[in-house]
């Protein structure tokens, strides 16, 4: 049996704490996970249009491979400015890989930004955009709780013709293991099955954790070329992002894997996922505090399977927790 976690939320994980800030005159946001000491990582890219920053620092070929933090911002390419407020903060305690005695260590944060310069706020910002300062203000405000839709990176974010939003939730088996998920919700693809109000996630939710609705016994069969609350949605400005995490001593090999699995979460809750507009990404990190059986590919892939199920789940939360933006409305006004 699994369940979800005391806060339902991915610093259920040990070893992990979120933090966020937000402008809402600009109607953008950062969330930064931070772990604790420094956690093996992996990412897996699924979209078309990705927007990233050291990311090839988690290639298992490559020397690094553990991570002080993960970045999600939004702002695109403006927002990869976000990771140098959060290393300036890791920095100044003390964090950071060392590669010479003597040298200040250099704290690995890689990110990932998500479109949403198009959402009506106010862009005009000068020299200076604002994500560093966001991001350090994130990085200052990391804790175990944090709030769900217009939050951090997901502040200004749509899933299709709806607002998008900030989502996490978190998975306990009986044995003690623990999954997590943190996403930014930015979707060209609809979040909704088509001609109802129930989410595409409903097979996967916990004690109504992102409203409790449910087929009803007249659905109709999906014929539709493309989801019909999703073709007013503009190509080109959309991105789903997102972090799972476990306390699982697994290698960074393995947690390629994982986040590849986990990348099937994307597809379980938003259709289409992983289109040619959409820079679709799942970040996998690990705590290891907890060590894995004698079968390890076995729980390999236990993990990337309650880590699938667990981001579908964090997506359908992001988007039901999220509140209308200026024009675009969300989940809860139109469907109360």
């Amino acid at each position: 049996m699994i369940r979800p976690g005391p806060r339902n939320l991915i610093t259920d994980v040990t070893g992990v704490r979120v933090g966020q800030a937000e402008d809402a005159r600009v109607r953008t946001g950062v969330t930064v996970v931070l772990a604790d000491v420094p956690a093996n990582a992996a990412v897996d890219v699924r979209g078309g249009a990705p927007g990233t920053r050291d990311t090839e620092a988690l290639d298992a070929a490559n020397l690094v491979g553990a991570v002080d933090a993960i970045v999600l911002s939004g702002g695109s390419v403006f927002g990869l400015d976000a990771p140098s407020g959060v290393m300036s903060v890791l920095r100044a305690a003390g964090r950071g890989y060392r590669l010479a005695p003597g040298a200040p260590g250099a704290p690995i944060v890689p990110a990932a930004i998500l479109f949403d310069l198009a959402n009506g706020g106010d862009k005009e910002w000068g020299e200076e955009p604002p994500y560093r300062a966001l991001g350090k203000r994130a990085a200052e405000n990391a804790g175990g709780d944090f709030a769900l839709g217009n939050a951090g990176a997901g502040f200004g974010a749509s899933a299709a013709i709806y607002k998008g939003g900030t989502g996490s939730a978190s998975f306990v088996a009986d044995d003690g293991l623990t999954v997590g998920a943190l996403v930014a919700v930015n979707s060209l693809g609809s979040p909704l099955i088509p001609g109802t109000d129930v989410f595409w996630a409903f097979p996967f939710e916990q004690e109504n954790e992102f409203g409790g609705r449910r087929l009803k016994g007249n659905f109709r069969s999906i014929d539709a070329d493309l989801p019909e609350d999703m073709r007013a949605a503009r190509a080109r400005t959309n991105t789903t992002i997102a972090i799972v995490a476990t306390d699982a001593d697994v290698s960074r090999v393995e947690l390629k894997r994982i986040a590849i699995m986990a990348g099937d979460g994307l597809s379980r809750a938003l259709r289409p996922a992983h289109t040619p507009f959409d820079g679709d990404i799942v970040f996998a990190m690990a705590t290891a505090r907890r060590p894995l059986s004698e079968t390890r590919n076995r729980d390999v892939m236990r993990i990337g399977h309650l880590a699938a199920d667990c981001l579908a789940r964090a997506i359908a939360r992001g988007v039901h927790a999220a509140e209308t933006l200026g024009a675009t409305r969300s989940y809860r006004d139109l469907f109360p």
